[in-house]
């Protein structure tokens, strides 16, 4: 998965943010589990990454509420 923009996020349809978000959050899971298990991540800072893209897909659902 690559940074997904604002502007990207909201030109989806709303199931297209879903399955985004959905995936985004089972990678983070998967990378965290690797760090958690004394593994070295292959990309040290895709944690942040993926953390910073759900957040912002997160507050543009609520936006547009």
């Amino acid at each position: 998965m690559s940074i997904v923009r604002p502007k990207e996020i909201r030109g989806m349809s709303d199931e297209q943010v879903a399955k985004q978000l959905k995936d985004l959050q089972n990678e983070l899971l998967k990378e965290r589990a690797i760090t958690s298990t004394g593994g070295a991540p292959e990309n040290p800072g895709r944690i942040r990454e993926l953390r910073r893209t759900i957040a912002r897909i997160l507050t543009i659902q609520k936006e547009e509420k």
